[in-house]
Formats: structure tokens, C-alpha cells, sequence
């Protein structure tokens, strides 16, 4: 078991974010969370990475409890996450983007400036190389097409050299060619670099067609988990994803 949840539970006044949420998942599985908008899956995944405390529950990675650590503690620990709203400097390079990144894994941001640059040059490229963005190393960030802003955003969370990467709707707003293409991509990496991987996705075609196992989630509970197949006979989910289609 290289990662788990016990009993989570959010707050936002009077509105429950998430509800008793228990997940287990095991070393290099590929773990879908769906559900409809509003489900609490984004205020999840920021649970699970430090960035909000949850008001009950528990968050276990490798065996060790790091509920309420801080999000750069919980990184450093070999947790990559992307986010679904971009995350990047779009005024610096795509070197410099996942740069910056591997500084700040290794604890060195403090040297960004200095002749220290150049010990992370190889580690850069090789991260650039990885999810296709060697080739425009040069780019600033904010002047990326959409899909190659989203693998930047990729290599910045390769850059703490996961064992678990987290992603947020890593498909969104791609052309379905953007879409396959950073799909295969995604696969690529955690066959090669021995991943666990937790998304959250809206695209179906993605979820049933890479995941191991899926989570649903709806109004903050976890209303069903299965296999895909189990998943697109289940009565339940059919009608939650129609009601929102229907909306």
C-alpha cells in the first residue's frame, strides 16, 4: 500500500466539501477520481497534498502519516502534483520553468542566481526530453501552445522525482489529437519511471481507457469504486453523469 485515506472529511461552512472519504491505493496502479462538477474532487486532491487541512481524518503515504504537513514538505517526499488551472511562469522559459522546480525540490532556490544553475542543467533536459519539450527549451512559458503548456506543467511535477504523481484534469481543454497524444505520454512515464498515479479527468475516454481502478465521487462521498467495466454497469454512475449531461 503506498498510499491512503482514512475517513476524510472538509468544511467550508456550512457546506461539506468531502465526507468520510477512505481511499487505498497500491504501488503502481493508475487511479481515476470522477464524478460531477462540484463533487469535491479539486478540495480532495488539495487535501491530499497539504494545501487545505482536512477537519477529520487521516492521509498515509509509504506508511507515515503526513496529514497537515505543509504542501513543499509532502513534495519533497516524492508527491508530484499538477493542478487543474495552469501553474507555471509564463514569463520565464520551459528550462527555466522546470528549473526553477528542480532547485526548489532539492531545497537550493536560494542559488537560482548563482553559478549553481548549471549542476540541474542535465536533470532539466532530461525532465524537458521526457514529456516532449526539449526541442523548445528556449520558449517562454506563457507563449506554449495549451497542450504543451499542460506537459511543462508535467515535467514540474517530474521534477521532485515522484513515486506517486497526482493530476488535476491533465486533458483539459486539449484537441482530442492533444488529448491522445499527452494520454500515450502519461502511460509512457509511469511504465518507465515505475509511478503510481491518481487523476481526476472528465474525459471518459481517458478514464476507461488508462485506469486500473475508479473512484467516483459525488457530493463529497465516494459512492462507488470498481474496475472500469464494473464502473460502466453500475446503475449509480449512469445516472449521475446523465443528470449533469442534462443539465
Amino acid at each position: 500500500m503506498i498510499f491512503e485515506t482514512q475517513h476524510l472529511t472538509k468544511k467550508f461552512g456550512g457546506l461539506t466539501a468531502t465526507s468520510d472519504v477512505s481511499l487505498q491505493i497500491e504501488k503502481g496502479e493508475l487511479v481515476s477520481i470522477i464524478g460531477p462538477n462540484g463533487a469535491g474532487k479539486t478540495t480532495l486532491f488539495n487535501l491530499l497534498t497539504g494545501h487545505i487541512k482536512p477537519d477529520e481524518g487521516k492521509v498515509y503515504f509509504q506508511g507515515r502519516e503526513i496529514t497537515g504537513l505543509p504542501p513543499h514538505a509532502i513534495s519533497r517526499m516524492g508527491i508530484g502534483r499538477s493542478f487543474q488551472r495552469l501553474n507555471i511562469f509564463p514569463r520565464l522559459t520551459t528550462f527555466e520553468n522546470v528549473q526553477v522546480a528542480v532547485f526548489s525540490a532539492q531545497g537550493k532556490s536560494h542559488q537560482l542566481f548563482t553559478s549553481a544553475k548549471k549542476m540541474v542543467r542535465k536533470e532539466t533536459e532530461t525532465i524537458l526530453e521526457s514529456v516532449g519539450l526539449l526541442g523548445k527549451k528556449d520558449t517562454k512559458g506563457g507563449l506554449l501552445a495549451h497542450g504543451d503548456q499542460k506537459r511543462l506543467e508535467l515535467g514540474i511535477a517530474l521534477s521532485v522525482h515522484p513515486s506517486l504523481l497526482l493530476l488535476d484534469e491533465p486533458t483539459q481543454g486539449m484537441s482530442p489529437q492533444e488529448t491522445v497524444e499527452t494520454t500515450v505520454l502519461i502511460q509512457k512515464l509511469v511504465k518507465e519511471r515505475g509511478l503510481t498515479l491518481i487523476f481526476v479527468e472528465h474525459d471518459m475516454s481517458v478514464v476507461f481507457g488508462i485506469s486500473d481502478n475508479i473512484r467516483v465521487l459525488h457530493q463529497g462521498k465516494v459512492i462507488f469504486s470498481g474496475k472500469p467495466e464494473e464502473v460502466r454497469r453500475n446503475e449509480e454512475v449512469q445516472r449521475i453523469y446523465l443528470g449533469e449531461e442534462n443539465k
